[in-house]
């Protein structure tokens, strides 16, 4: 209950929304509309189109901010850290995408997400406070309890449909993650979206925006057939927004590559095929037998059964199998007009009113293949073949169905309890991948910068065992913090974070098993007996977590201190930060130096190789033998701390010198 009574001036803004709802504005009235909508000749101000609200322009230059954080491994967390490619990361997405930028840009194929989707009841980070500084914010997003975990309170912010600035929050939370994930992608990448009724036409308008509007590839519905108590419409879907980096440059690839990307295997084949093989071993040779059975098999399934979909696929050859007759005449009419001879009247056939849909020069091939189904005689117009096998694939339809329940059963059996509401399914997310990496041989790299339970990373995995594909994934969640009321709780999990971590290694245990059982099925041996005709898939991942810089960062003083000024050129002696340990600086210095983080790292006396010498790390010794062996190993770059020339500025001249002789880039911290 409200304990004040509402003013004239609420009173009579209730009134006109409710007679006006069009010139409202998130809540607010919309005085140049509502000047235009009681007739008044007015010119709108930057008159285009475009999607704007509060906030936008703060908005960018938030993601245009430099981070300096870093990513630093935690081993104890990760599952075969030092020969897994796949990453799995802790922290906020925004500033874990600013670090990714200069090592994954345009190295990610896919990117899906399954964003907060603002129903009313979300908390999540937005950029809201644009007055404070960099420094501010991200103490605000550091900040952790006692037990070092993130403090959800100061974090998260609840945007409620009361705020005055419901969507806008919404947008500028999104925007800038967006034009982050766009710049990682390849160019033939692409980005899948889930969301729901609430923000699909902003997310739809900003998302032209970004990726612009020739590379929106479609908005697929997913039809749940969860049950809704609704008032009026029980709304029981939701959306998947797919963009293009580059759509000309992502059909171009897939030419190129002859895959199957944007194709989905029809479903019930599996079932005409067993009928097939089972009147195949009744009938021997038989074909008109063999063709009376199957239209028997069709007749007798029910008409939601997938197989009923293709019973037009009733004929046999004893050359490709199962095939329908279809249609041989050009749909132009414009088609060619020349004999083709009946192989029992020696006439020539009825020629279709379109034409033929094939050149002459094609014929020899199509008759030699028994491509062509002949009539009786010459006045029966011929048919083409087409062969269920050649014709298994179909382009992916923009809606489907699938029990939105199933998922949850599915992780509350893999977790032994229900610590996680309305996951993503991963046999659908699973699709969405094949999608753009029908072709398994190539190493593609899955982002998802909204892990949740990571259903993302298990839909790698199973998709990689099913087809022997190399897939890598990255997942990103925030250690957000789980309700001290949830069963998650009372099960020890802390985090989200921990929930989805604990769900990839048991998704990969699992998958790893049911592999061994099928193997073991198979051949009878133990599985992975003989590992040389097993592509056994990568089941582990590193652990990385957003964390502050391990070197000290210059700050911006505001006034003319002196003494501040001075205090801070003491610190910067030495620049390494208080918390700095030597195997969290390799990978500041290698993601910062555009290496990835599945670098190949080698300790060797006093330094570290980066894929093979390619840069080296000087972090631990800096006497004349670590730098004859760094020049020894040809890099091309070398970075070196510069305390470890302290008192030996002899040896540094030196060191200089040497590698400016030998072409190597050399800097020192």
């Amino acid at each position: 209950m409200i304990g004040y009574s509402i003013t004239p001036q609420e009173e009579r803004i209730e009134v006109l929304q409710s007679l006006m709802p069009e010139v409202f504005d998130e809540g607010k009235i919309d005085w140049e509309k509502l000047k235009a909508t009681l007739g008044e000749n007015i010119n709108f101000s930057n008159e285009r189109y475009v999607l704007n609200w509060a906030g936008k322009s703060d908005a960018f230059r938030a993601m245009q901010q430099p981070s300096s954080a870093t990513l630093v491994p935690c081993r104890e967390e990760s599952v075969d850290f030092d020969n897994t490619q796949n990453i799995f990361i802790e922290g906020e997405n925004m500033e874990v995408l600013k670090v990714l930028q200069k090592s994954y840009f345009g190295k990610i194929k896919m990117i899906y997400i399954d964003p907060p989707y603002n129903t009313g009841n979300d908390s999540f980070i937005y950029p809201d406070k644009f007055a404070e500084t960099k420094e501010e914010y991200m103490r605000r997003v550091g900040d952790k309890d006692e037990e070092g975990y993130m403090n959800r309170d100061r974090i998260f912010r609840k945007n409620s449909k009361e705020n005055g600035q419901y969507h806008s929050n919404w947008l500028n939370m999104m925007m800038p993650r967006l034009y982050l994930a766009k710049s990682l992608l390849r160019e033939d990448g692409a980005i899948f979206v889930s969301i729901d009724d609430n923000e699909v036409h902003n997310l739809r308008l900003l998302m032209n925006e970004i990726f612009g509007e020739e590379n929106f590839v479609a908005q697929v519905i997913w039809e749940q057939g969860r049950k809704s108590m609704a008032a009026q419409v029980a709304v029981n879907h939701e959306y998947c927004l797919i963009y293009c980096k580059n759509k000309i440059e992502n059909i171009a690839f897939d030419r190129i590559h002859s895959n199957r990307n944007w194709q989905v295997r029809k479903q019930g084949l599996e079932q005409i095929y067993q009928a097939y093989e089972s009147l195949k071993l009744q009938h021997g040779d038989d074909c008109e037998k063999i063709e009376h059975g199957l239209k028997k098999f069709f007749a007798g399934l029910s008409d939601d059964n997938p197989a009923k979909a293709h019973n037009h696929y009733r004929r046999v050859d004893p050359f490709l199998g199962i095939y329908h007759p279809d249609n041989i005449s050009q749909g132009t009419g414009l088609g060619g007009r020349f004999d083709i001879i009946h192989p029992i009247t020696n006439k020539p056939c009825k020629v279709p009113t379109g034409g033929w849909r094939f050149a002459e020069s094609k014929l020899p091939d199509l008759l030699a293949n028994h491509r062509i189904v002949f009539g009786k005689d010459e006045t029966t117009v011929p048919c083409l073949k087409r062969y269920l096998k050649e014709t298994e694939y179909e382009v992916y339809p923009s809606v489907f169905y699938k029990d939105g329940r199933g998922a949850s059963k599915r992780i509350e059996s893999l977790l032994n309890g229900k610590y996680f509401d309305y996951p993503k399914d991963e046999d659908i997310i699973k699709t969405f991948i094949s999608l753009v990496t029908s072709y398994p041989s190539a190493e593609d790299i899955i982002l998802d910068f909204f892990a949740g339970s990571g259903t993302t990373a298990h839909a790698v995995m199973q998709l990689n065992k099913e087809d022997g594909g190399n897939r890598k994934y990255i997942c990103v969640q925030l250690p957000e913090l789980c309700s001290e009321k949830s069963e998650a709780y009372n099960a020890g999990y802390r985090t989200i974070a921990e929930i989805s971590k604990e769900r990839i290694r048991r998704a990969g245990v699992k998958i790893q098993a049911d592999m061994e059982a099928e193997q073991t099925g198979q051949n009878g041996q133990l599985a992975f007996e003989n590992e040389m005709h097993v592509n056994k898939p990568d089941f582990g991942f590193k652990v990385f977590k957003l964390a502050d810089s391990n070197f000290k960062q210059w700050r911006e003083i505001k006034g003319s201190n002196k003494e501040e000024w001075k205090q801070q050129l003491f610190d910067f002696l030495d620049p390494l930060a208080e918390n700095a340990t030597v195997d969290n600086m390799v990978y500041e210095l290698l993601l910062k130096n555009g290496r990835d983080l599945n670098s190949t790292i080698e300790h060797k006396a006093g330094y570290y190789t980066v894929n093979g010498g390619e840069l080296i790390l000087m972090l631990e010794s800096a006497i004349q033998e670590t730098v004859d062996a760094v020049l020894s190993e040809h890099p091309q770059k070398v970075i070196a701390l510069d305390r470890l020339f302290e008192g030996n500025d002899q040896l540094k001249t030196n060191t200089v010198l040497q590698m400016r002789d030998g072409g190597v880039e050399f800097k020192t911290i």
